[in-house]
């Protein structure tokens, strides 16, 4: 369950950095400045040059899987319909992740740098804008 929500987590993080890159960036609405996050900063990773092409990747991937199904989610009438909306969302976006050449742990600590160093931000998504 905690591979899940960390997933879905970092999910919704692509989605807000590929939308920084789609639109002005507008604090209020992005992840990644988030206040309910106060981690301590972790030690610095250092991650391929392909790692973080792959994480660019998926995550662009992972951003409409996440938009499509937090529609879905919304539409959800009953606890039970959203939690099998998020097991759904979930293993396509695990799906992705491992597509991309990345497992899980990695993509999710790559998620996690990048909101801790704005110029790894900026690397992947001009990474991003590239593919």
């Amino acid at each position: 369950m905690q591979r899940m929500t960390a997933l879905f987590s970092a999910a919704l993080l692509t989605a807000g950095l590929m939308a920084v890159q789609a639109h002005a960036q507008d604090p209020a609405q992005d992840p990644a400045t988030d206040p309910q996050q106060p981690q301590a900063a972790a030690p610095a990773q250092d991650f391929s040059d392909d790692q973080l092409q792959q994480f660019a990747d998926a995550s662009q991937d992972i951003a409409v899987i996440s938009q499509e199904y937090t529609e879905r989610l919304h539409a959800a009438e009953d606890e039970q319909t959203q939690q099998e909306v998020r097991m759904e969302a979930n293993d396509k976006m695990v799906e992705v992740v491992e597509d991309s050449g990345l497992d899980v742990d990695t993509f999710n600590a790559i998620g996690h740098a990048i909101q801790q160093d704005p110029e790894l931000m900026q690397r992947v998504q001009q990474m991003a804008e590239q593919s």
